[in-house]
């Protein structure tokens, strides 16, 4: 009998799994090993958005030469593969929620939003529509059965860790899920690509967030929400005025480079803080940066009842490719809040970017900063 090499506790023949496909190297590996145990595997893919008005471009990961990949490489396996449109709901959940996080002034992060809404929400329904037993994706985490039940893990090559991405997977969602590759280093994904002969093997990693891959945020504002980039004052935070800019958008927290002013002194300037409803950027040294204390909202908690991280030392991750800090966590799981507590201060730390939460290697939650002081 082949290797149940899932833990679903049924013969790989008898057990339906979809896979999310995505048309990229990843996924496809994915789709490929779980044919090669002797899984029913189907392959799905999301139809996301209208490529051409969002960008006027045709290579993206979720442009039609990606769901044409997938398509092949089903075909080649030999299963099912089939494409869902969810366009309308990807714009409302995805997209608005962007452009709505920047016109207020935040630094969102859409891949995020995409898994929390539209990956783990409609396509896990998806998948158990069609009678799957689990919905496996190619992303770089570990999901570990433990005591208490899964648990999700960091990806055991820290370069392609994605669990940063996944903190708002719900333990429902979790126990559904599989990660063939979490143990898997990258170059090994590319081995095994070659080795079933696929024709994605070298193709690139996506870069850039897949509906604005040129990286161009306000012409999407603008193409959006039409007269949101209006033009305001950049501000000292000693009061002084110094310069014009064409919109707040073009500002993030923490920003250096680009700003179109300069210091009378000619030390460095920072973005500080953003006022979208006054239209007003605030620039000043790297000093008024730091914060020892983080407020996040909307916290989805991967810990379980039975136990208690309230004043304990924890690690979190402010930005996906950041070292995790040591801190300490005031959680109110009833109202979905948490306080974060730095050992030591960050700099930096920007409204609408995910605070993730970690005891060693495993994930323990995590949420949206709504502040920091």
């Amino acid at each position: 009998m082949a290797e149940d090499i899932l833990g679903l506790g049924k013969p790989p023949s008898k057990t339906r799994v979809v896979v999310a496909m995505s048309g990229g190297v990843d996924s496809s590996v994915t789709a490929a090993l779980l044919s090669e145990a002797g899984y029913d595997v189907v392959g799905m893919t999301m139809q996301l958005y209208d490529h051409g008005f969002v960008s006027g471009k045709t290579k993206a990961c979720c442009a039609g030469i990606d769901i044409y990949d997938a398509r092949v490489v089903a075909e080649k396996l030999g299963f099912p593969h089939y494409v869902l449109n969810y366009e309308s709901r990807f714009k409302e959940s995805v997209i608005d929620d962007f452009v709505d996080s920047y016109v207020a002034g935040e630094t969102p992060v859409p891949c995020i939003r995409c898994n929390q809404t539209v990956k783990f929400t409609d396509m896990f329904q998806a998948a158990k529509d069609l009678g799957a037993e689990a919905l496996a994706t190619g992303h770089y985490v570990r999901r570990i059965a433990g005591k208490r039940g899964a648990e999700l893990h960091k990806g055991v090559d820290i370069n392609r860790d994605q669990s940063y991405f996944l903190f708002a997977t719900t333990q429902e969602q979790l126990n559904f899920l599989r990660f063939p590759l979490g143990g898997v280093p990258k170059d090994e994904t590319r081995r095994l690509a070659r080795k079933y002969e696929l024709e994605v093997s070298e193709k690139p990693d996506s870069q850039d967030i897949c509906f604005v891959p040129d990286g161009k945020y306000a012409s999407l504002v603008e193409k959006l929400r039409p007269g949101t980039l209006e033009e305001g004052d950049i501000l000292h935070v000693d009061g002084r005025h110094l310069g014009k800019h064409q919109g707040t958008i073009h500002y993030t927290i923490g920003q250096r480079r680009g700003l179109g002013v300069s210091n009378d002194d000619g030390d460095p300037l920072y973005v500080v803080s953003i006022d979208p409803s006054k239209h007003q950027v605030f620039v000043g040294p790297r000093s008024f940066l730091a914060k020892s204390e983080i407020f996040v909202r909307q916290v989805n908690w991967l810990g379980f009842d039975d136990e208690s991280w309230q004043g304990k030392p924890v690690s979190v991750r402010i930005r996906s490719s950041q070292k995790p800090l040591s801190a300490f966590l005031e959680l109110n799981q009833s109202e979905k809040k948490a306080i974060i507590r730095l050992n030591e201060k960050e700099y930096g730390v920007a409204s609408g970017q995910a605070c993730v939460v970690y005891d060693g290697e495993r994930v323990l939650g995590g949420g949206w900063i709504s502040g920091a002081r």
